[in-house]
């Protein structure tokens, strides 16, 4: 028990500009202390004045967000040599349960106490890259889609003759039709029209330039972290990331059941009467659901063996959208092997 080698745990519940502190002694689970440190690097060196004062001996430090609020601190005990684990913050409390900062520090630490496996924090380093990456091509691709949808509007709109010469052509095409428009010399076309038009696809094909520059990079970064994940049937550059950011690194999920869970591929039984049937988990993370969706799609396309599979089931009586689910079950046990047993850069 994790309780028995240590004399205190320090839970940490983290937001933007303080974090709720409580040191709880083991193993009773005693509460000694609690207070709130700023967020910068005065608070955490503050911090660490206090756990060498108040909680002497053996000791570790168990933090809420440490990939997020908590980033800052985690990375600055870890420099220190201090020990830290990370705590998930609670998703569903009852009505009857309390909820307040420093409550949620004394329950980080004494989930620690209670003898749950947890994962210590990875430090920074090609991960963190990686998730910049993704950031920043996300908002790329956001904001260009934003903009193909203000090009279609302005199109539709347009007047005769020129909305029809701009609807036949293809989106290469009219990027580029576009961005050589000339508002001021073109005289029989309503200048305010061509200008925004020329604006809006000139911004499309740079963000479009950006998207493609970053994708270049999470591509490399992928195949520097894990070589043999982009070689799975199916997988791109996006969805390896996004597989990647989710699992972090070796030890943080103790099994494949769990990666499935989090990735929200784990059946849940949904049996009545003499119906038995599992019904679609909504749960975990969304981004890392959306990409074994698309990687089991990408798969329809290509693989033989992922269509007779799901021909079999269909003829067994199920659905096809079940046999996509049982196979986002079994590809999330498959990606969890192959990455827990690869070797991961720093």
């Amino acid at each position: 028990m994790l309780a028995d080698a240590l004399d205190f745990v320090l839970g940490v519940d983290t937001h933007r500009d303080a974090h709720a502190l409580a040191v709880v002694a083991a193993p009773a689970g005693t509460v000694e202390l609690e207070t709130t440190i700023a967020a910068s690097g005065l608070g955490y060196r503050a911090a660490l004045r206090l756990a060498l004062r108040q909680a002497p001996g053996r000791r570790v430090w168990a933090i809420e967000g440490t990939g997020s609020w908590g980033a800052g601190l985690c990375r600055f005990l870890q420099a220190e040599g201090e020990r830290v684990l990370e705590v998930d913050r609670p998703r569903r409390l009852g009505r009857s349960s309390a909820k307040s900062d420093p409550l949620d520090a004394i329950r980080a630490a004494r989930t620690a106490l209670a003898g749950e496996r947890l994962p210590e924090p990875r430090s920074a380093g090609k991960r963190e890259e990686l998730r910049a990456l993704v950031t920043a091509r996300e908002g790329a691709l956001t904001a260009k889609r934003a903009g193909l949808c203000q090009l279609r509007a302005l199109i539709v709109t347009a007047p005769e003759p020129l909305r029809t010469e701009l609807r036949g052509l293809s989106r290469a095409r009219l990027l580029a039709r576009l961005r050589a428009l000339c508002p001021d010399r073109d005289r029989r076309r309503p200048r305010g029209l061509l200008l925004a038009l020329k604006s809006v696809a000139s911004r499309v094909s740079e963000l479009t330039r950006e998207e493609r520059e970053l994708a270049s990079e999470i591509r490399a970064l992928v195949t520097e972290l894990v070589p043999n994940l982009l070689d799975q049937a199916g997988i791109g550059p996006a969805s390896a990331a996004q597989i990647l950011l989710a699992w972090s690194h070796p030890g943080r999920l103790h099994s494949e059941a769990a990666f499935a869970r989090l990735a929200g591929a784990a059946p849940i039984p949904a049996s009545s009467g003499q119906t038995i049937r599992y019904r679609l988990d909504r749960g975990g993370d969304r981004q890392l659901n959306r990409a074994l969706h698309t990687i089991i799609l990408s798969r329809r396309k290509t693989d033989p063996e992922t269509n007779a599979y799901i021909d079999r089931r269909t003829s067994e009586g199920k659905t096809v959208r079940e046999a996509i689910r049982c196979l986002k079950r079994y590809l999330a046990r498959s990606l969890y092997r192959m990455l827990e047993g690869a070797p991961m850069a720093a």
